[in-house]
């Protein structure tokens, strides 16, 4: 009679552990098939330069693990192509949307471009003045005050002289993207918006009412001194 208790006691006992075993299984299978669920995302080919315009070829798609992909990351080309990147993309970098930009954003909203303690101060140009129109966004300009003297034959010659060096160029006229980065290569203006600390901003301000402004057009960065200037 005790044998068979003992018999039976390891029968359920047996049958116990292999419920064990088998649950643990279970939700070993149900982990993995979690961590397996993946989703197609879209990441950069190679490194994306700052203010570059997206085009399909620089971009990939990947499977990623569900639960790493932000809600933010761009599911297609589509919603990449055609805007501008508004910081640096490294290689392999998922896309998501508040890393880019469309034109049209770039055109309204100056205020994303002008760097914290700057301001955004425009000035009046003429075709002279604004280097035949040549000069774009981003270019780096200085800024030359003519004074014109007067003497008592009211001949004396004009004075020149460069009030401000290497001064960051917002906006031409109501253009403020890179002609790379533009469908409109080229537009013609009369205002420049120049970023400028504030005093240095009252400065020309106050130049540009007792004179004559002039800017001159210095080399523009190429993408890798951009990027190394960051």
């Amino acid at each position: 009679m005790k044998s068979k208790f003992i018999l039976i006691l390891s029968l359920l006992m047996g049958a116990f552990t292999t419920l064990l075993f088998y649950s643990y299984i279970k939700q070993m299978n149900v982990g993995k098939a979690a961590i397996s669920e993946t989703a197609a995302v879209v990441i950069a080919k190679d490194k994306i330069s700052k203010n570059e315009r997206i085009t399909a070829d620089m971009l990939e798609i990947a499977q990623m693990p569900k639960k790493s992909i932000l809600p933010q990351s761009l599911k297609s080309f589509s919603e990449a192509q055609g805007k501008i990147a508004t910081t640096v993309i490294e290689k392999g970098e998922p896309l998501i949307s508040q890393r880019l930009t469309s034109e049209e954003e770039e055109n309204i909203y100056v205020s994303r471009k002008v760097k914290e303690g700057y301001r955004a101060v425009s000035i009046g140009v003429d075709f002279n003045q604004s280097v035949s129109n040549l000069i774009e966004p981003e270019d780096d300009v200085d800024v030359v005050y003519t004074k014109i003297g007067k003497d008592q034959s009211n001949q004396a010659p004009p004075v020149s002289t460069i009030i401000e060096q290497n001064v960051r160029v917002l906006a031409v006229g109501r253009k403020m993207v890179a002609p790379e980065n533009s469908k409109d290569k080229y537009v013609e203006y009369s205002s420049v918006t120049l970023e400028l600390k504030p005093e240095d901003a009252v400065s020309l301000l106050n130049a540009a009412q007792q004179g004559k402004i002039h800017l001159l057009l210095g080399k523009r960065p190429t993408m890798n001194e951009e990027n190394n200037s960051n």
